[in-house]
């Protein structure tokens, strides 16, 4: 299901707009308390729910997390309106992968064009980290992953080689304690396999 949520307190108000679909015709709504559920052809497709912060909690500004806790927290206000479970396949985009294939960037000369193998799929990297290598275990960002700082991970070029994600440095990921050197976070084979998500 394509679950998407958005929460602006300052210019909506303490309202959670949920929508399943990509669709912004509503030509029906029935308001029921502080869930008010809308439709288009007769099928759901998303909700309203009104002082949303005391059903959902950790609500940001603007594009609001697809999380586990999420899910459960509005299934269970949907349950209280005797309306039926929402579902995501919830991927925050951070994974582990594993370098298969390292070539020098042919236009600089700390750059290396990655191939990694990140279990549904093998994705090119382009890196620059100093300590990139071969066979390693890593943390990969890809396209659509938002990083602490806010930046959204898309496709790019670099220096005119296309890169379908980042490979990750623990302060990048804004882990406790993260040392504040250059370099991506190399995980230890013994704790983690290709293709896991990495901080579920």
């Amino acid at each position: 299901m394509n679950l998407h949520a958005f929460y602006n307190l300052d210019h909506i108000g303490d309202v959670l707009l949920v929508r399943l679909t990509d669709s912004a015709k509503v030509d029906k709504y029935e308001r029921n308390d502080d869930l008010c559920v809308l439709y288009q052809d007769n099928q759901v497709i998303g909700y309203n729910l009104f002082h949303a912060s005391q059903y959902i909690s950790q609500l940001t500004q603007g594009k609001v997390k697809i999380t586990v806790d999420f899910v459960n927290e509005m299934n269970q206000v949907l349950e209280k309106y005797q309306q039926s479970h929402v579902e995501s396949d919830y991927d925050d985009g951070f994974h582990v992968g594993k370098i298969i294939d390292i070539q020098e960037h042919p236009d600089s000369d700390h750059m290396h064009i990655c191939q990694v193998d990140v279990g549904s799929e093998t994705l090119q990297i382009v890196c620059g980290a100093p300590n990139v290598a071969l066979n390693q275990l890593v943390v990969v960002a890809k396209p659509g992953a938002v990083m602490p700082s806010g930046l959204v991970i898309k496709p790019s070029q670099l220096r005119g080689i296309p890169s379908s994600g980042m490979l990750c440095s623990a302060r990048e990921l804004a882990l406790a304690n993260a040392p504040q050197v250059r370099g991506i976070l190399v995980l230890d084979e013994k704790d983690y396999q290709v293709g896991d998500s990495f901080f579920q």
